[in-house]
């Protein structure tokens, strides 16, 4: 964890790469991460826990699949934030692009329960830590 204050617009500036999370802080077993999303992720659940979407810039859509049979789509403008409560397979996209800040437990993959069928662009981990490797 840094003892610093962390510019969060600094620190997305310092990468392209979409789909790929950066830590930029630690709240006691929980990562603050910054994510670039473009395009579509894939459909994933976090079985073990909720996962909370706050949107720096951009607008992204979360789509839901809450019970069988059943979805939904979830529009975030920048400023807005949603939790996807754990369980619930989902699937974030943005047409234009948009930062997004995620909490959540320090040991969560970003693609979930999911290990096959990645698309190329998206690379399933926990995230890069800026604060031990900037």
């Amino acid at each position: 964890m840094t003892t610093q204050p962390v510019e969060l617009q600094r620190v997305l500036d310092t990468f392209a790469d979409e789909w790929s999370p950066h830590i930029v802080t630690r709240v006691n077993d929980y990562d603050v991460r910054v994510v670039k999303i473009r395009g579509e992720f894939v459909w994933h659940r976090h079985v073990d826990t909720d996962e909370f979407f706050h949107v720096l810039s951009g607008d992204i859509d979360i789509a839901l699949r809450e019970t069988p049979g059943h979805e939904r789509v979830v529009h975030l403008a920048a400023g807005s934030v949603f939790t996807v409560p754990r369980g619930v397979e989902h699937k974030p996209s943005s047409v234009d692009g948009a930062s997004v800040l995620l909490f959540e437990p320090s040991s969560t993959v970003n693609t979930g329960d999911r290990s096959d069928d990645i698309p190329a662009h998206i690379r399933s981990t926990t995230g890069r830590d800026i604060t031990t490797n900037p």
